[in-house]
């Protein structure tokens, strides 16, 4: 049976829910230029960015910011798959050549629209719909007071259904990334961020094609509706990287280097992958 316990108190700290209510419904229709982290200088809607950072707490030390500022993505083409307002599109857009962003969620979509258009970024490509493992449609399971954390894994979705009174559920498009990019003429990644709440290893499977020919860099974050179920995701995800050629796995929070036997501490954080 999936587990229906508290999804908010589950995967966001008080911090996290608060930002979340205070952006959502006081000044969601904000434009300002963001004041602190890794797009600190660029203009957005959303999110609390217009506050001075020691008021925000923002975490400018934290081994993810760090990691990301020391990425080097001068000339290359990124992928952001799973953007929600397009924060990490803008600032992968400082540098890559190309930046395609997939976001299936309606008005997150829009929101990702309107900041690359604020910031006139003529080289970032956003695209509404879902990357799974096959073409037709998902159906998407969303908390409207936290629609970052939208989900169509079937437990990450029951676990909202089953504690949110006010859970919406909305169809969206959902294709493989091998197909878009064929069908599509898109550029090659060299680099894919990926953050999907759940869909992770299905996302992966419908790029088989795309990171057998290009080996793009990725970087991923692991999601499930309770530890047990994360812990057996990463260890698919796990064992699917490893088997089609990335040999280099590192869990980023930690520094420590990911194998079959240790699959479980990418349960949380990121992992940054190379073949």
């Amino acid at each position: 049976m999936p587990d229906t316990s508290q999804f908010r108190s589950a995967h966001f700290s008080l911090k996290d829910r608060f930002a979340s209510f205070v952006s959502e419904n006081f000044f969601g229709g904000l434009t300002y230029t963001v004041r602190h982290g890794i797009i600190k200088g660029m203009k957005r809607k959303g999110g609390l960015g217009f506050l001075p950072g020691f008021l925000a707490r923002s975490p400018e030390n934290e081994p993810e910011l760090t990691f990301l500022r020391n990425l080097d993505l001068e000339g290359k083409g990124v992928y952001d798959i799973g953007a929600f307002q397009g924060v990490m599109t803008l600032f992968f857009a400082r540098q890559a050549k190309a930046v395609i962003s997939y976001e299936p969620l309606p008005a997150n979509y829009r929101r990702v629209v309107e900041n690359v258009e604020l910031n006139e970024l003529r080289h970032v490509v956003v695209l509404n719909r879902a990357l799974g493992n096959q073409k037709g449609s998902l159906r998407l399971t969303v908390d409207p007071r936290m629609p970052g954390a939208a989900s169509g894994d079937p437990g990450v979705s029951a676990q909202i259904a089953g504690s949110v009174p006010e859970a919406v559920t909305t169809e969206v498009p959902i294709v493989t990334l091998d197909e878009d990019i064929e069908q599509n003429g898109l550029p090659p990644p060299d680099f894919i961020k990926i953050d999907i709440e759940g869909m992770e290893l299905p996302a992966l499977e419908g790029m088989r094609r795309t990171l057998a020919a290009r080996h793009p860099l990725l970087y991923l974050e692991m999601h499930g509706s309770t530890e047990t179920e994360k812990v057996q995701r990463a260890r698919e995800v796990i064992q699917f990287l490893l088997a089609i050629g990335y040999a280099s796995i590192l869990h980023v929070e930690s520094g420590t280097q990911i194998s079959a036997t240790n699959a479980p501490v990418a349960r949380s954080g990121h992992i940054f992958c190379k073949p």
